[in-house]
């Protein structure tokens, strides 16, 4: 009988159990993308904490796509001896690390960026926070390149996976949505030319990598905006890079201008509320043979077992939980099934902006309460 707590493998890659991490922003890289000593131990503590994988924070392959201060950055040879102090810290510590590559396409602005941000189609959608430029095929193949050579320094720097990142509105995600791909030559227009950026990437990546290097894709089934990505271009996609062979498709939704319905909701204050994707993720697990993870407000043990039990799922993907608790999956496997602390206040992303780094505020006043209270 399936359950969360079984050992299983994607393409040569053993996991403990059934729980991922799901990529988190953290903040604590340095301005140009280096991990830090704070980034190292981060990740050290999940790995402790018994997470059977950690998808790392969303890692910029270019410097104009970076989307938020103190990412990281795998755009240069440079760090590899910071990048394999983070893998090693892992692997001392029994856990398994997947980078997650990305290029936030118009998702960003002109400070961040270091230039005018870069998207599909110049226009100026909810999501965007200015008008971007338009991108030149010279451009789009220099990032595709890109995303190869992300790819071959996070193999040989010690991750044991890298995934795409294909959701929340970012690159890959804005060349799939009619939203923010009006472009007519080929990258544009029908659902097998918005998917021709996804897929060249994919291809050069797995060149890159190898056949026997696991590959993963976070991908939006939904943008969750009347016409944006809708489900059924979602299947085509994922049952597309099934046939491709990719090695496991994590399914999420949303964009920062979906509202309630973004990747990261609040107010997850009962089961009902929990495993707000898995609808989605039930439709592409159908159309694929790849395993699916799914991610989406998960925070009750009894919640993420029924879904590995009953609805097929492969793995159950968590965030603000473990911002909170990076010892939870080890909790849950010894037998302490009290749902997650974590209340889906948000709150943990605001010292990532002002302090250099998430953690849960909520948490840390309870601790400084208890030690005012001795």
């Amino acid at each position: 009988m399936t359950n969360l707590f079984d050992s299983t493998t994607i393409n040569n890659m053993t996991l403990q159990n059934r729980l991922v991490r799901s990529a988190t922003w953290e903040g604590m890289c340095e301005q140009d993308g280096r991990p830090t000593e704070k980034t190292i131990q981060w990740y050290r503590d999940l790995a402790q904490g018994g997470i059977g994988l950690i998808i790392s924070g969303y890692t910029f392959v270019r410097p104009e796509g970076k989307g938020l201060p103190g990412k990281m950055g795998i755009h240069t040879d440079a760090f590899a001896g910071d990048y394999e102090k983070l893998t090693q810290a892992v692997h001392d510590a029994g856990g398994k690390v997947a980078l997650q590559i990305v290029h936030v396409g118009g998702q960003t602005d002109a400070k961040t960026a270091g230039r005018q941000p870069l998207a599909p189609s110049a226009i100026k959608a909810d999501q965007f926070p200015e008008m971007p430029a338009e991108l030149s095929k010279d451009e789009i193949s220099d990032i595709v390149t890109a995303f190869g050579e992300g790819a071959r320094r996070a193999k040989e720097w010690g991750f044991d996976a890298v995934q795409l990142h294909g959701a929340h509105g970012f690159l890959i995600n804005q060349f799939l949505s009619p939203l923010t791909n009006c472009r007519t030559d080929e990258y544009g227009g029908s659902l097998e030319n918005r998917c021709r950026f996804l897929f060249e990437v994919y291809e050069t990546v797995r060149e890159t990598t190898g056949a026997d290097y696991p590959v993963l894709i976070k991908l939006n089934a939904s943008d969750n905006l009347d016409g944006g990505l809708e489900i059924d271009d979602a299947v085509y996609a994922a049952q597309k890079l099934a046939e491709a062979g990719i090695d496991a498709i994590e399914v999420s939704a949303g964009t920062p201008a979906s509202g309630d319905n973004g990747p990261a909701r609040s107010k997850i204050t009962k089961p009902e509320r929990e495993a707000y994707n898995l609808d989605l993720a039930c439709k592409i697990k159908s159309a694929v043979g790849c395993p699916v993870m799914v991610v989406g407000g998960f925070r009750s043990y009894d919640i993420a077992e029924k879904v590995v039990k009953d609805d097929g799922m492969d793995y159950i993907s968590m965030s603000r939980p473990l911002i909170r608790e990076p010892g939870l999956p080890d909790r849950w496997m010894k037998g302490e099934r009290d749902s997650a602390k974590c209340i889906s206040c948000n709150s943990c992303f605001t010292p990532g902006l002002e302090e250099g780094g998430i953690y849960c505020v909520i948490e840390k006043k309870l601790r400084e309460k208890a030690a005012k209270g001795r």
